[in-house]
C-alpha cells in the first residue's frame, strides 16, 4: 500500500520534490516488501531498513545535495538569517507570498545554521539545510520521549518503521518544517503523562513558539496534568508554558508589532495581502471560497469546534497518554479541516500523534503482565547449592 502511495507522487504531483520523493520511495517500499516475503526470520527487520533507505535517506540526500525543497524551507532559512541580522524573522515589506514568514519566531533557530555557514566552505553549506536540524529536532523530541516514558516506549525497531513510513518520511524529505513541532508535543504529552508539569510547560512553551497550530496543545496537556496530578500541577505546567512562549515571541512583537500580525495571524487565515498556497479543497476552504459570509462561517464553527474540543476536556479530561494525544488530533483535525486554508498534509500531524501514542504505551501495558509471570517463575524454582547455572 505504501509502494502504491509513493508511486502515485510522480505521476500526479506537480512538485519536483514530491515527485523525486515518490519516486525513490516506491522502490524502497517494493523492495522492503521482497525481502519481507524472501527471508522469514530477519525479513522484518531488514525490510524496514530497507524502507528507511529508499524513503527518507536518499530522498533527503539528493534533495539537499540538489537544493530541492518545498518553498517553507527557504523561508526557515532566510528567518535565521533575518533574526541574525536585524533581530527578527519577518520582512517588513515582502514582495511575493515566499517571502511571507507565517511561522513564530521560534522556528529561526532551525535556519539559524544556514545563516551562520552562509558564506563559509561550499560543502559546509550544505549542513545549513533546514530540514537536517528539524529531522535533529523530531528525532531527539522522540528519542527524549521514550526515556521519559521508562525506556519502554517504542524500540528501535517499531521506531525506524515509524520513521520509514510516509507520513514522516514524506515530510521529514521534503520540508520537515512541521516535524519539531511534532516531536515537541509527544515530549510534552509524556512528559504530562509521567506527572512532570514543569519540563512539560517547558515543551510545550517550545513547540508553541515555533507555529500557533500548537497552542490547543495547551488545553490537552493542562487538562492531562489535572486529572493525573492534580489542579496545582496543571496551572504549573500551564504557567511555565504561556511565560515561555511569551517570552519567546514577545520581542520579536516589540522589535515590529506588524509584520507577526499580518504574516503569522492574517496570512494563514487567508485574511492577508497574499494568498495562502495553502488551498486543499478542505470545508473551511470550501466555505471561505464563497465570500466574506462564508469566510466567516468557516471561523465560526471552527470556534465552535474548539469549544466542543475544551468542553470535552472539562467533562472527560484524559487519564493517560493515548487518551490525550487522541483528544489533541482530535482538535487539531477539527481546526485544519475548518480552517479557511489547510493542506491536506496538515492531517499527518494528527495521526502521527495518534500513532506514536499507542506504539509507545504499547510495551509498557505489557510489561506489568510479564513481570508478574517472571516474578512467579523465580519464585517457584528451586535454588542450587553453589549457584543457579
Amino acid at each position: 500500500m505504501a509502494a502504491v502511495w509513493a508511486a502515485a507522487f510522480p505521476v500526479v504531483s506537480s512538485l519536483g520534490p514530491h515527485r523525486v520523493w515518490g519516486a525513490s520511495a516506491c522502490v524502497g517500499y517494493l523492495c522492503a516488501a521482497v525481502a519481507v516475503l524472501s527471508w522469514r526470520s530477519l525479513g522484518r527487520a531488514v525490510s524496514v531498513w530497507i524502507a528507511g533507505i529508499g524513503a527518507v535517506l536518499v530522498p533527503l540526500v539528493v534533495l539537499v545535495l540538489t537544493g530541492g525543497a518545498q518553498s517553507e524551507v527557504g523561508v526557515v532559512e532566510r528567518a535565521g538569517l533575518l533574526t541574525v541580522r536585524q533581530g527578527t524573522p519577518y520582512l517588513a515589506d515582502p514582495q511575493a507570498v515566499v517571502e511571507v514568514t507565517p511561522y513564530l519566531p521560534g522556528m529561526a533557530l532551525f535556519g539559524l545554521p544556514g545563516a551562520v555557514v552562509a558564506d563559509g566552505w561550499e560543502p559546509l553549506r550544505y549542513l545549513g539545510d533546514a530540514r537536517l536540524w528539524c529531522a535533529a529536532a523530531f528525532l531527539g523530541c522522540l528519542w527524549a520521549a521514550g526515556r521519559v516514558l521508562g525506556g519502554r516506549g517504542t524500540g528501535q525497531l517499531v521506531g525506524a518503521a515509524l520513521i520509514a513510513s510516509p507520513v514522516v518520511a514524506l515530510p521529514l524529505a521534503v520540508s520537515g518544517v512541521d516535524l519539531p513541532l511534532t516531536g515537541l508535543l509527544c515530549l510534552a504529552l509524556a512528559l504530562a503523562a509521567r506527572h512532570r508539569p514543569v519540563a512539560a510547560g517547558l515543551a510545550l512553551a517550545l513547540a508553541c513558539s515555533l507555529k500557533w497550530t500548537a497552542w490547543p496543545a495547551l488545553a490537552v496537556v493542562a487538562a492531562l496534568l489535572a486529572h493525573r496530578a492534580g489542579l496545582g500541577a496543571a496551572l504549573r505546567g500551564t504557567g511555565v508554558a504561556v511565560a515561555g512562549t511569551v517570552l519567546a515571541v514577545l520581542p520579536s512583537a516589540l522589535l515590529a508589532p506588524g509584520p507577526p500580525v499580518e504574516q503569522v495571524f492574517a496570512f494563514p487565515t487567508g485574511r492577508g495581502e497574499w494568498e495562502t498556497p495553502a488551498a486543499s479543497p478542505l470545508p473551511g476552504r470550501l466555505l471561505a471560497d464563497l465570500g466574506p459570509f462564508g469566510w466567516y462561517a468557516a471561523m465560526t464553527l471552527l470556534a465552535a469546534g474548539g469549544v466542543a474540543v475544551a468542553v470535552s476536556l472539562w467533562v472527560r479530561p484524559p487519564a493517560g497518554l493515548v487518551p490525550a494525544a487522541d483528544r489533541l488530533a482530535v482538535g487539531l483535525c477539527t481546526a485544519f479541516l475548518l480552517a479557511p486554508a489547510g493542506r491536506f498534509g496538515y492531517l499527518a500531524l494528527p495521526v502521527l500523534l495518534s500513532v506514536w501514542a499507542r506504539l509507545a504505551e504499547a510495551p509498557s501495558r505489557v510489561a506489568p503482565a510479564r513481570s508478574r509471570v517472571v516474578a512467579a517463575g523465580s519464585a517457584a524454582r528451586p535454588v542450587l547449592v553453589g549457584g543457579d547455572r
